[in-house]
């Protein structure tokens, strides 16, 4: 990988669906291109939310629609060209108020940093979108 690496959510990116939900992922930039930390795209549906719990710290920048992050009964809302900030081991509801595109960039990797905590099972909510 370049020193200089230009990414778009319309690159050729291997997407995964959680359960049968409007709520897709892709890693556009991670360990593969021998990153120190992951960028990627997560695109929603008007209404999709997930819980999760972080593992990592995570950035996430709102590109399109309007996007909420709640956690411990407060919520936190973004729009496009605003960024949420999230610490590790914070438990999280993410949710889309409309359709929305993300940018998440993770550091550790947020993949391998959750295959190593207690919570690696939930990585199973994620399938690969046939293409």
């Amino acid at each position: 990988m370049s020193g200089v690496t230009k990414v778009t959510s319309d690159d050729d990116l291997e997407w995964f669906r959680r359960f049968d939900q409007d709520l897709l992922l892709a890693d556009a930039i991670d360990q593969r291109h021998g990153a120190a930390m992951t960028v990627g795209f997560a695109r929603y549906g008007a209404g999709e939310s997930n819980p999760w719990t972080v593992s990592y710290d995570e950035a996430l920048i709102v590109t399109k629609g309007r996007y909420s992050v709640e956690s411990g009964g407060v919520v936190t809302t973004a729009v496009a060209g605003e960024v949420i900030y999230l610490r590790a081991g914070t438990d999280v509801v993410y949710r889309a108020e409309e359709e929305c595109e993300v940018v998440y960039v993770s550091h550790p990797h947020w993949m391998q940093a959750t295959e190593r905590s207690p919570y690696k099972e939930r990585l199973a909510e994620f399938r690969p979108v046939a293409g």
